[in-house]
């Protein structure tokens, strides 16, 4: 009798002999992790100024009104309301050129 095991798909290779005793990480998430609904709904519900930089370069600023899965609204004191497609925006930054607008006259309302 031969004392040779016969060679199964279980047995250790050097291809799979590390694979077991690697200690697996968790990737990152894929797709969506939740933050974004998050963050836009914190930036309407406080009415936080924005500048939203859209993909073609242009810069536009207001605050989000409202928000989907597909899309922004940003209102505009003085100018029209848009509704921008999140796919077109590149960048949202806090703080935008409404708010500046905003703190520069309650500045000079106050005497300052």
């Amino acid at each position: 009798m031969s004392s040779a095991r016969p060679e199964t798909s279980c047995e250790r290779t050097p291809y799979n002999l590390g694979m077991a005793t690697k200690k697996r990480h968790k990737g990152p998430p894929t797709g969506e992790t939740g933050q974004e609904a998050l963050y836009l709904k914190s930036l309407s519900d406080r009415q936080v100024p924005v500048t939203i930089k859209l993909r073609d370069g242009e810069v536009v600023s207001g605050w989000v009104e409202y928000f989907d899965d597909m899309m922004v609204r940003l209102t505009r004191e003085g100018k029209p309301n848009l509704f921008i497609y999140k796919a077109q925006i590149r960048t949202i930054t806090e703080g935008g050129a409404a708010g500046l607008r905003r703190a520069v006259l309650n500045d000079e309302g106050a005497g300052l």
